[in-house]
């Protein structure tokens, strides 16, 4: 039996799980994330938090077991706290502007490039350390904004231009002069 979803979810003040079909709603002071439910799981809340079991010992269930608590987490770590994503832009000329919900890159190609920030996310920049910063209380959408902004201009293997997270850390390779 998978020991993370042993444990009952406790739940801080101000957040609220309900059932609803197939869904979990966890609802915090602002926002509302909703988790889907798989076969074979149930869900018990009460005043000390969620306690999620098995209907059965299949093992598609058993690994939905973990699965299901770990969603159920993140929300409400997501609801309570949130969840950053910083994004450097590394490159001579390469910068960005933001209006609004909309994300204006120059990256070196001939044109800007538009980026739309899905509804869920905040964007901030800061030109002076050249960083995108995205704020979500859902950690699955800002996770693939960022990523997709990444994969507009990954960084080169070579020189190390292009928009990378802030905490990755790049292996450049040496060009022909280093061989």
């Amino acid at each position: 039996m998978s020991r993370i979803a042993k444990k009952p979810l406790p739940l801080p003040s101000g957040v609220t799980v309900s059932r609803e079909g197939d869904r979990l709603i966890v609802k915090g002071k602002s926002e509302t994330l909703d988790v889907k439910l798989l076969p074979g799981i149930d869900v018990k809340v009460d005043a000390s938090g969620v306690l999620l079991t098995r209907l059965d010992d299949q093992k598609q269930t058993r690994a939905y077991h973990g699965l299901i608590r770990r969603l159920l987490e993140n929300a409400v770590t997501g609801l309570t706290t949130g969840y950053k994503k910083q994004l450097d832009i590394v490159g001579t000329g390469f910068k960005a502007e933001l209006k609004g919900t909309e994300i204006t890159l120059m990256l070196g190609f001939s044109h800007p490039v538009a980026f739309s920030v899905p509804k869920g996310v905040q964007a901030a920049y800061d030109p002076k350390a050249n960083r995108l910063t995205l704020t979500s209380a859902d950690k699955h959408l800002i996770g693939q904004t960022a990523a997709n902004i990444r994969s507009l201009r990954p960084p080169d293997r070579y020189k190390g231009k292009g928009i990378k997270f802030a905490d990755e850390v790049l292996h450049l390779k040496v060009g022909k002069a280093g061989a």
